[in-house]
């Protein structure tokens, strides 16, 4: 039996489109900051494509700026800023933030405060999607980008992070929205690319395929291809449920990523889980991809009130388009078969 990659939230498979956007900016010699013909057309590709992500985001008129991908966008609108943010946030976020927002058992997050605060727009273990207050100071977009309709410059914040494997495009090349006229410290000084924000040579090849994952994932977008996935994601929370083994599908009452289920087991560890469905064919995650390695309860679910037994025994499903009826329901068949075994074993 083939496997089923169902951890696209950890990364996405790379889009066909993406692919042949990198294969051809690998032909270009010059330097972006060249002055000379060869540079030129370097330049214009980033320009290009600059304006393609602008477009997908709904952020014409804002500024971005190309880094090596959302943690390094985070890092770059977040330190010495003294920002506030909640324990759900992403670990990238959450290092420059004093984490002492309230959390609700729904997931969301309450700012009192927030042009001095960082709030996601969707959490990447449970898929809760958070309501943005105007006026916030930075938004991590990361994982709601080409998943659900969004427009930066109807959001109110300052400054959004993104990340191209997250929808289709290569690892290794994000961004950092910035409202027009927002000034910021450099992180890397330099040559001055970036417009001064950011220095060294721009990854042309990843911004290409950067830009051709999110023209393709708004394309998705439109033409109801998340909707579908979210179908597919309930038939899979459906199975899983029917078990009756006393499981939790942690925000199933709230909006969620149309791709993401959350799931609690029992007397079963997360990482135990992960592990066995991984020997049965399929891959999934027990959180956060940026915490791998790392055997722990999570936070997220700790903020959300559930206990320290119950935190650690979550897994994350995050499935995509290509995911399909039959493998979530042979991922429900196999995780069912061997949760009953590790009970009868236990009793």
């Amino acid at each position: 039996m083939s496997r089923a990659y169902l951890d696209w939230n950890a990364t996405t498979p790379l889009r066909p489109e993406a692919r042949a956007a990198m294969v051809a900016a690998m032909d270009l010699a010059g330097n972006p900051s060249s002055v000379h013909a060869e540079g030129r057309t370097a330049k214009a590709l980033i320009e290009r494509s600059r304006a393609k992500i602008a477009a997908a985001l709904g952020a014409d008129g804002a500024d971005i700026v190309f880094t090596s991908g959302a943690t390094e966008a985070a890092a770059l609108a977040c330190a010495g800023r003294g920002l506030t943010c909640a324990p759900v946030e992403h670990d990238s976020v959450a290092a420059w933030c004093d984490g002492s927002l309230p959390v609700d058992a729904a997931g969301k997050v309450a700012v009192a405060d927030p042009a001095r605060s960082a709030l996601q727009l969707a959490n990447s273990e449970t898929g809760i999607v958070q309501d943005l207050p105007e006026g916030l100071a930075v938004s991590d977009l990361t994982q709601g980008f080409g998943k659900l309709p969004l427009a930066f410059n109807w959001l109110g914040c300052d400054m959004g992070l993104v990340s191209a494997h997250k929808l289709g495009g290569p690892k290794g090349i994000g961004a950092l929205i910035l409202r027009r006229g927002l000034d910021i410290q450099p992180q890397l000084r330099g040559g001055g690319q970036e417009m001064g924000r950011r220095a060294g040579t721009e990854n042309i090849i990843g911004i290409a395929g950067f830009a051709a994952a999110a023209e393709a994932a708004v394309r998705d977008l439109e033409n109801g291809v998340w909707e579908q996935v979210a179908e597919i994601r309930n038939i899979l929370d459906s199975a899983l449920s029917a078990q009756e083994f006393g499981t939790i599908s942690v925000g199933k009452s709230a909006q969620r990523l149309p791709n993401t289920l959350c799931l609690i087991a029992p007397g079963w560890k997360g990482e135990t889980q992960v592990m066995a469905m991984d020997l049965a064919g399929f891959a999934v995650s027990a959180g956060s991809a940026c915490s791998s390695g790392k055997v722990r309860a999570s936070r997220v679910l700790q903020a959300m009130g559930f206990d320290q037994d119950q935190a650690a025994q979550a897994i994350r499903i995050s499935i995509g388009p290509q995911t399909t009826k039959e493998e979530v329901l042979r991922f429900a068949e196999a995780w069912g078969r061997e949760y009953r075994r590790i009970r009868s074993r236990a009793a």
